[in-house]
């Protein structure tokens, strides 16, 4: 099978670097797994600003037979149903000049909210402990809403959605608290976690709502949180016991 090199150049490597971390991790927690030759190609061309790896292509066979590029379509607005587009890096952040990009207007929080909501960064990972119990528990919440409850869980797999989501390595401290707090509960031998079924109050949903708009313009998608599927054990090797 031939191949056809593709020139390829990005219009801010800062940004392309935040697309691939972003990307990367929310594939890594939706497969298990990072993505393959295919999808990484598609998420590069995404970064190069095109919509996906045929359209880089595509431009790429203009430019050689000497025929006009067309200019990008203009991006429909985000509730739009025809803002997704078609291949399945649509979830990916879209690389909006921020000095073009009006801010969003931040909801109104209460005191506790507002200092809670420094404690989680950009990307809505918690980088520190907070010091007090109830801006504990409202930190707690954003972890809560990082769980399906319509799955039961293993220890690793908790472990594995709370390492994603903090930076500062105490998972264990983060788990514990999340069955102390009645958020999540768990079986005596720690085999089974599930999510408890709750209903986060109006300075909960502030504090919510005030991370999703903080992470604009470099927010997944409109779709509500991913979580970690079911990663199914390896099959045992031919010859093996």
């Amino acid at each position: 099978m031939t191949r056809t090199a593709l020139p390829y150049s990005a219009p801010d490597l800062s940004a392309l670097a935040r697309l691939l971390e972003r990307a990367l991790l929310d594939h890594q927690l939706t497969h298990g797994r990072l993505p393959g030759h295919v999808e990484m190609m598609n998420l590069l061309a995404r970064g190069a600003g095109k919509r996906n790896l045929q359209a880089l292509q595509a431009e790429c066979a203009s430019t050689a037979a000497g025929m006009p590029v067309a200019a990008p379509a203009a991006h429909p607005a985000p509730d739009s149903p025809a803002s997704a587009p078609p291949d399945f890096w649509f979830d990916a952040p879209e690389l909006l000049d921020p000095l073009t990009t009006p801010a969003p207007q931040a909801p109104r929080l209460s005191e506790r909210a507002a200092r809670t909501l420094k404690c989680f960064d950009f990307s809505g990972r918690l980088t520190r402990w907070p010091p007090k119990l109830s801006q504990q528990r409202l930190a707690l919440w954003v972890l809560w809403m990082r769980f399906d409850a319509r799955r039961v869980y293993t220890e690793a797999e908790v472990n594995r959605v709370l390492k994603a989501w903090h930076v500062y390595g105490d998972h264990a401290t983060l788990r514990r608290e999340l069955v102390n707090h009645q958020l999540m509960t768990r079986k005596s031998d720690c085999s089974e976690y599930r999510k408890l079924a709750q209903w986060p109050d109006d300075e909960v949903q502030a504090l919510l709502r005030a991370l999703r708009e903080r992470q604009a313009p470099y927010r997944l998608s409109q779709r509500p949180l991913r979580v970690l599927p079911p990663v199914a054990a390896p099959a045992p090797r031919a010859g093996t016991q």
